[in-house]
C-alpha cells in the first residue's frame, strides 16, 4: 500500500518517470527472480545443515524436557 502511495506521488510530480517505472517493473522482477530462487534454496540447505548439527543435542535434551 505504501508503494502504491509513493507511486501516486511520483505520478503527480513526474508522470513520465512513473510510467517508465510501471513499464520496467516486470522486467526488473524477471531479472531478480533467479536471485530469489537461489536465496530460497540456500536458506533451505542451511536450515537442513543446522537441523543435522543440532539433532544430537535435541535428542540428548529430550528426556529432561519430559520431567517437570
Amino acid at each position: 500500500m505504501i508503494a502504491f502511495f509513493l507511486w501516486c506521488i511520483l505520478f503527480v510530480l513526474c508522470w513520465p518517470l512513473a510510467l517508465l517505472a510501471v513499464l520496467l517493473y516486470p522486467f526488473v522482477w524477471l531479472v531478480l527472480l533467479p536471485f530469489r530462487i537461489v536465496g530460497i534454496a540456500v536458506h533451505g540447505v542451511l536450515a537442513l545443515i543446522e537441523a543435522a548439527v543440532l539433532l544430537p543435542f535435541r535428542l540428548l535434551s529430550a528426556p529432561f524436557r519430559l520431567v517437570r
